[in-house]
């Protein structure tokens, strides 16, 4: 048993009320499992891979035939773009399970949906559908945390009122003839809500991320990243030209570590200082539900003299008491973070993205970033949609639907989180985290769970390699304020007897619904 050690006591406090929050979530174990399930995960990959090489000899010698996508017989001299391992993945295990995976849906995407009913006779390599629908398959999967992906006439009102005005679409840049008032209203509104001086609005999530990046740095400069941010963060420090480095996952010391060695070393070579120094993290992480430290990173940023880069497309409107993020979960001065993005397609039931901070960094960006020079406006609709809901769960509706929303998907979290441990399951994140992975490990597992799940009418997202570690496949589960307690009681009655079915429940620790005891030390076994 290995005991790892990580200590706090070291950085400065921010208060007491966020230091006991900083300590608190700090508490976030990743159970590692059991040595035999390890050894059967990578077992059963080694097998999964040693039939893939035989059936690629196979079709080789023209004995299977091959419906991957390859290379035209006029072009076998040139170089091949598809040999490589995703591609051997993809040809041999995914698309044997391929039906776990891009199921069509027919209604409404709230807490529950409809399914197509599709087969396959080719073995996933092409689906043809049935005609019959699976009715009423509960929504285990989407991002609606606060339930307004819905379709409510009385609430979508002002929406529809806005399509009739504008239209649903702008079809030009903001630079150009497609900057609306409601453009302005919600960048407004969304610098009010965050509590800072300026905000700007893009029509797409994932653009936010990978075109503002390369606004903000590039050759020169040195980006700190988490080893665990999203694709999008990825995307746009690569595109900005800036040298990366990567720090282990919500780990200050080696944080620290980089950012002492880049003061005091600066450039490779030549030595001179760093243009600029950006660390990017996330407020939830998706695939880990876990969630920033947030003050400690603020203290870092501080002492080195770093800019800070926090995305918080999963933890805006999901977390906080009234939902304005990490920096109101661990009661951080908003002013701190350099530069806040998130997005809308989660809590607020839309599309696009937002940065916000100091007036003089969104006035840079409205003249260099690529999303807000070349990409179309938001549509009226989606716009309307946003500032229908962000006004909804700041009270300005004249209700209190919106907190009451906030406040039942805490409940709705803590409780099946807690159940979930009861059980037995290996589960990542933090207790305030809507976002639930539930580790599976074992390839055949995976897929089995996925179909098993389904047969209960529980619909549930399935994630393993390229998007997990390789032996670390999982279901991630997504808790929204629209689920009732029988909805999650009906799914945690079908998680307890999938679990001894498939023989799911790998942990080892005997869980206490009493609440974990925050110290200057979290100490965590591994095995």
């Amino acid at each position: 048993v290995n005991l790892s050690f990580n200590s706090c006591c070291c950085l400065p406090k921010n208060g007491q009320g966020t230091d006991v929050a900083s300590r608190c979530h700090k508490h976030e174990p990743f159970e590692q499992a059991p040595m035999y399930v390890a050894v059967l995960t990578y077992l059963g990959f080694g097998i999964v891979t040693l039939f893939g090489y035989l059936r690629d000899f196979l079709r080789a010698v023209g004995l299977e035939k091959c419906n991957i996508a390859q290379e035209r017989e006029k072009q076998k001299d040139f170089v091949p773009l598809y040999q490589d391992f995703e591609n051997f993945y993809t040809r041999n295990l995914y698309m044997r399970v391929r039906d776990n995976w891009n199921r069509p849906i027919c209604s409404l995407p709230g807490p529950v949906f409809d399914l197509m009913e599709r087969v396959s006779d080719d073995y996933n390599w092409t689906f043809r559908f049935t005609g019959k629908t699976i009715h009423n398959v509960i929504n285990m999967g989407s991002y609606n945390y606060l339930g307004f992906a819905e379709n409510n006439a009385d609430f979508l009102k002002t929406v529809a009122d806005k399509v009739r005005q504008y239209g649903v679409g702008v079809c030009s840049t903001r630079q150009e003839i497609g900057n609306l008032s409601i453009h302005e209203e919600l960048e407004q509104l969304v610098a009010n809500f965050l509590g800072v001086e300026s905000a700007m609005t893009y029509g797409m999530g994932f653009a936010t991320n990978s075109m503002n990046i390369p606004a903000l740095v590039g050759r020169g400069c040195l980006i700190l990243s988490d080893e665990l941010n999203h694709t999008s963060l990825i995307l746009g420090a690569r595109l900005s030209g800036a040298t990366i480095r990567v720090f282990k996952h919500n780990n200050m010391q080696s944080l620290e570590k980089m950012l002492k060695e880049a003061v005091c070393s600066g450039q490779p070579r030549t030595h001179r200082p760093w243009k600029k120094i950006l660390i990017v993290v996330e407020g939830i992480y998706s695939m880990e539900g876990s969630v920033v430290l947030l003050p400690e990173v603020i203290a870092l940023k501080k002492k080195y003299k770093a800019y800070l880069y926090l995305d918080e497309a999963h933890s805006i409107g999901a977390v906080g008491q009234t939902g304005r993020g990490v920096t109101e979960l661990f009661n951080v001065n908003p002013a701190d973070v350099d530069v806040m993005m998130g997005t809308f397609t989660k809590s607020f039931g839309a599309s696009g993205g937002y940065i916000a901070g100091k007036k003089e960094l969104v006035d840079y960006l409205r003249t260099h970033s690529h999303s807000a020079v070349y990409a179309t406006a938001m549509s009226p609709p989606a716009t309307e949609q946003i500032i229908r809901a962000m006004k909804c769960i700041m009270g300005k509706d004249g209700s209190t639907e919106g907190l009451r929303r906030i406040r039942q998907l805490a409940e709705n979290t803590k409780y099946f989180r807690s159940r979930l441990k009861e059980m037995g399951f290996i589960i990542y994140g933090n207790n305030d985290s809507p976002v639930v992975p539930v580790l599976l490990y074992m390839p055949a597992k995976v897929v089995a769970f996925a179909r098993e799940m389904l047969a209960r009418k529980i619909g549930v997202v399935v994630v393993g390699f390229p998007a997990t570690p390789i032996t670390e496949a999982r279901a991630r589960f997504c808790v929204s304020a629209a689920h009732t307690r029988d909805m999650l009681n009906q799914v945690l009655d079908c998680m307890n007897e999938v679990g001894d079915l498939l023989c799911l429940k790998f942990s080892r620790r005997k869980y206490s619904p009493q609440p974990d005891l925050c110290d200057e030390t979290d100490f965590e076994l591994d095995s």
